[in-house]
């Protein structure tokens, strides 16, 4: 009896074991199928509206390295346990993606299975390109087969250590925090609104710097059904404030035209683009269609604030309430080092220079206030044409503790609310990070 117990428990194990086995290992289905890369559509019309659709999608900043071919990857990108490098998806039959059918392509771009059944890191937005239309994964797919030209690159291995390494528990982890499905429009909202949802929620990947993470590396949202989506998050040494209409860590003093106009021209009064956002600009946000940057503009000012939302609005103080400042170990810093460009009173020169009065990165976490100061900022590439001022790097002018006072000084400074940040935060950043580049880096889609 004893034995036939052990017999059935064993059995009931294996069962369990195969049935968990089957699930972890199943590939998706795909709406295509039983589509073959030879029947798919191609004509010349798809492959351009693919082309828009990787503008969107922003493919081009993550997959390509200066220099190199378009889409043939070695991009570092670091995570909490180690370096991996982006793949190469150019059409090249043993490096690339060329054996890839439609069906394939959709399964590694929305469910992150590659063709050989392993999972894909999270770095891939598939939370976000699980939203993309299937009209969209075509034309995507049309372009990249036929109007990206083949390259014969490897692939890097990641720098993850083993066990940490093993693919199979991703497919638990998508099961977890990105079983979602294609997006789907909001009856109770009009066209501009839905397409503005779908372009930041799908291809636009937004949320994927700018939602906060939870403890697995999870966007903790990937919708405006919570109010963590878009709130602002710590992300590769640089503070994505958040889009949603905060009263000083968002949007809230921002119209829908200077939404569009940021987009569109990489600054507007309230400020320019720097840090992870300056590839977005340079890469993507500055080929959308107008209609879609006011569709993005006018969804993004429709959000509530969020979850990050704290203190109170900021104005810049009367004389009577400005606090006497001049006393500050950080002041004699900023009038040395800053107040040419940016201003005694720290208005700067919009939309050229950006003002530090209310500025949103000064009113968070310091990261990126902190690594802008030591690194500089990248070039701003707008319509070929790279912009004639940016922020230079002074690590090697500052030291860390002058870092600190001066940013602790901007940071109290014309009604910014900002905590201070000490030297010690300035030398980890130091020690992780390098001065952005001075060139002009443009990385081209054909």
């Amino acid at each position: 009896m004893k034995h036939k117990k052990l017999s059935l428990t064993l059995l009931a194990a294996v069962v369990v074991a195969g049935a968990a086995a089957l699930w972890l290992f199943n590939t998706p289905d795909s709406p295509f199928d039983r589509v073959s890369s030879a029947t798919s559509a191609s004509s010349a019309d798809l492959i351009q509206r693919g082309e828009y659709v990787a503008r969107l999608s922003d493919c081009v900043a993550c997959h390509s390295t200066a220099g190199s071919a378009p889409f043939s990857g070695g991009l570092a990108m670091a995570t909490p346990v180690g370096k991996i490098y982006t793949t190469n998806i150019t059409p090249d039959d043993d490096s690339g993606i060329g054996r890839y059918s439609l069906a394939d392509f959709d399964r590694a771009v929305r469910h992150g299975v590659a063709r050989d059944g392993h999972r894909l890191y999270p770095a891939m937005p598939f939370p976000s390109y699980q939203k993309l239309s299937d009209q969209d994964i075509a034309a995507l797919y049309a372009f990249m087969m036929h109007g990206v030209k083949p390259a014969s690159r490897s692939n890097t291995p990641s720098e993850i250590p083993w066990p940490l390494n093993m693919r199979w528990p991703l497919a638990l982890w998508r099961a977890a925090f990105a079983a979602g499905e294609p997006w789907r429009e909001n009856d109770e909202q009009n066209a501009a609104w839905n397409r503005g949802a779908y372009l930041v929620e799908g291809p636009g990947h937004c949320g994927s710097c700018h939602t906060p993470r939870g403890l697995a590396f999870n966007e903790k949202a990937l919708d405006a059904s919570s109010p963590d989506y878009l709130a602002g998050a710590l992300l590769d040494g640089w503070y994505a404030p958040s889009l949603r209409n905060d009263a000083n860590s968002g949007f809230s003093r921002w119209s829908e035209e200077d939404v569009v106009t940021f987009l569109k021209t990489g600054r507007n009064q309230h400020g320019v683009v720097f840090g992870s956002m300056t590839d977005a600009f340079n890469n993507s946000t500055q080929f959308m269609h107008d209609s879609d940057l006011r569709a993005i503009a006018h969804y993004l000012k429709s959000l509530p604030p969020g979850s990050n939302n704290a203190g109170p609005r900021w104005q810049y103080p009367t004389q009577t309430s400005q606090p006497q400042l001049s006393d500050h170990p950080g002041s004699q810093i900023y009038t040395a080092r800053c107040s040419s460009c940016h201003g005694a009173d720290g208005r700067g020169q919009a939309p050229w220079i950006p003002p530090l009065a209310g500025a949103t990165s000064l009113q968070v976490d310091p990261a990126s206030a902190i690594n802008v100061v030591l690194n500089g900022s990248a070039r701003v590439v707008s319509q070929g044409i790279p912009d004639a001022y940016r922020m230079p790097p002074y690590r090697k002018q500052l030291s860390d503790r002058q870092t600190a006072d001066v940013l602790n000084f901007i940071r109290s400074a014309w009604g910014n609310q900002g905590e201070k940040t000490d030297a010690g935060a300035v030398k980890a950043m130091r020690e992780k990070t390098d001065p952005a580049s001075s060139e002009v880096i443009i990385l081209q889609m054909r």
